[in-house]
C-alpha cells in the first residue's frame, strides 16, 4: 500500500485548516501557498472533502473554507479512506465477507490480516489534533507539515 500525492496532500490541507483556524475562513491560495502545492490541486481535493461534509465553504472575496467540526473528530484513517479508498494492504481484504477462493487455506492471508489490523489501528487513533499538537510542539525547528 502506498499513500497518494492526493491523500498526503488531502492530510496536509486538513491538518493546515486546523492549525491555522482563527475562525475565519481561509483561502485556498493561501493553504497552497503555506504548503507549497499547486492551488489548482487543492481545489480539486477541497471539493472531495466539501462534498464529504470534512470542511465548510464560503464563496466571495472574504470567502474560503474551514473544518466542519473539531479536529479531534477527524482521524488521519477518515482522510484517506476518503481520498485514497481502501487501505487494504491486500486487494483480498477490501470486501467482507473475503472473496478469495483461497482464504480457507491461504497461509499468508493471516500475515495480511495483521498488517491490515496495524494500519488501521494507526490511522484511525491519530486525529488531527493529535497532529497538529505535534506540530505546534515543533513549530520552529523547521517542522513541516
Amino acid at each position: 500500500m502506498k499513500i497518494s500525492t492526493k491523500g498526503r496532500y488531502a492530510l496536509r490541507l486538513m491538518l493546515d485548516l486546523a492549525i491555522n483556524d482563527t475562525g475565519e475562513y481561509i483561502s485556498i491560495k493561501s493553504v497552497a501557498d503555506r504548503q507549497e502545492i499547486s492551488g489548482k490541486y487543492l481545489e480539486q481535493i477541497i471539493s472531495i472533502l466539501s462534498k464529504s461534509g470534512f470542511v465548510k465553504s464560503v464563496r466571495g472575496p472574504q470567502g474560503g473554507y474551514k473544518l466542519a467540526r473539531k479536529p479531534s473528530e477527524y482521524t488521519v484513517g477518515m482522510i484517506l479512506r476518503l481520498t485514497e479508498g481502501s487501505l487494504a494492504p491486500v486487494a483480498c481484504l477490501e470486501e467482507e465477507p473475503n472473496q478469495c477462493s483461497r482464504a480457507a487455506y491461504c497461509p499468508t492471508l493471516y500475515v495480511w490480516q495483521e498488517l491490515d489490523k496495524a494500519i488501521n489501528s494507526v490511522v484511525d487513533n491519530i486525529t488531527l489534533e493529535d497532529i497538529a499538537n505535534k506540530a505546534k510542539e515543533n513549530i520552529g525547528n523547521d517542522y513541516c507539515i
